[in-house]
């Protein structure tokens, strides 16, 4: 048994949550497979429960039953990526909690491409719904992706909205994937997978609760560049959503609303504290104007060349080769500020020169 089926059949077990599964990367210092040779009191010395030690020590030993389930995926089209893969999300793998395990239904080819979440109320104005379908339409006409979380209102205007244009759009659920929520989203949800990705952490028959998705939102912000609140409450979980983009030092945009309307208070209070106020798209591709050239034009038959890199991109470069090298390790050669730092190295992973591994190092490609 592998790794990666280790961690699968780890992450398939009730009651084995993400810091649990931590736990155990630690004990075996990322060597997954050694967990198989591990007895439940060597499991209980690692952090586990008695109870979780028994059920992880019995899981580990029925191969049988974790190829079962991943045989139930494959009959459902759903593809299982690891964070021990090539393909996981880059800009995800950054944040302080990535999920060990995402569940995606569609194209996979859209979480390759430069991302940008839209959030906002379940229960928009007029205005409100229209500037977000504006808005991920036209951001998808450039090429770039949108990221919502498949909720009633703005939510669905914004993949909607995505979905007519090259850039597509990722549902981020808060459920299994066998879960249709709203159920009036039926549709969208199938439209969805045909020109977009429908993912989550929460395996098939996970019930829905609320709990789960302030967690659904620290992927929706990492997976995106930075986030925009178009209308939202004073008190909204779009603005957890915010919150979170700014932990993971992502941008946060707000779309301005009347003063006098409460569904705008959210977005307002963005905006006093330092968020960029947007009324198009264009202001918020002007952010990224080197990054849409490189990342969106790599789809194109004939591409342009993209430009140099800068010479702060070079330098980092020249210190990563084969061997890994720490966040800290760069900190101290570069002398770069921590925020410039984290920058260069966003832009280096968006363009393929160098691909994040757990622990915070990098390495070339």
């Amino acid at each position: 048994m592998n790794d990666r089926k280790v961690l699968f059949g780890l992450h398939e077990l009730e009651g084995i949550g993400w810091k649990s599964i931590k736990l155990l990367e630690s004990a075996v210092s990322g060597a997954w497979s050694e967990l198989r040779h591990m007895n439940p009191e060597e499991l209980k010395a690692a952090g586990l429960r008695a109870t979780a030690a028994e059920n992880v020590y019995a899981r580990l030993r029925d191969e049988a039953s974790i190829d079962k389930r991943a045989g139930e995926y494959a009959s459902r089209r759903i593809s299982i990526v690891t964070v021990l893969d090539p393909h996981y999300p880059a800009l995800l793998r950054e944040i302080a909690q990535p999920p060990w395990v995402l569940y995606c239904k569609g194209e996979l080819s859209v979480l390759e491409r430069a991302a940008i979440a839209i959030v906002g109320t379940r229960s928009p104005t007029a205005y409100g719904r229209k500037a977000a379908f504006d808005l991920a339409r036209d951001l998808s006409a450039a090429g770039v992706c949108v990221v919502s979380g498949l909720a009633r209102g703005i939510d669905s205007c914004a993949h909607r909205g995505a979905l007519t244009g090259e850039g597509g759009t990722a549902a981020v659920l808060g459920c299994g994937l066998d879960t249709v929520y709203p159920p009036e989203n039926a549709s969208l949800y199938d439209d969805v997978t045909k020109k977009g990705v429908l993912l989550t952490e929460y395996p098939l028959g996970t019930q829905l609760r609320p709990g789960l998705f302030p967690q659904r939102n620290r992927i929706i912000s990492g997976l995106s560049l930075g986030t925009i609140v178009v209308e939202a409450a004073s008190r909204s979980g779009s603005l957890i959503t915010a919150d979170m983009a700014l932990e993971q030092s992502r941008d946060v945009f707000a779309v301005p609303g009347p003063i006098s309307s409460p569904k705008s208070e959210g977005a307002l209070e963005l905006i006093r504290q330092g968020a960029k106020m947007i009324a198009s798209a264009d202001h918020v591709l002007e952010e990224y104007r080197h990054l849409m050239r490189r990342v969106t034009e790599g789809s194109k038959e004939a591409p342009e060349p993209g430009p140099s890199l800068s010479e702060d991109e070079r330098k980092l470069l020249g210190w990563m080769t084969a061997v890994p090298v720490t966040f800290d390790e760069l900190l101290e050669l570069s002398g770069f500020e921590f925020g410039h730092l984290h920058s260069v190295l966003l832009n280096l992973i968006l363009i393929k020169r160098i691909t994040p591994l757990p622990g915070s190092s990098y390495i070339a490609l």
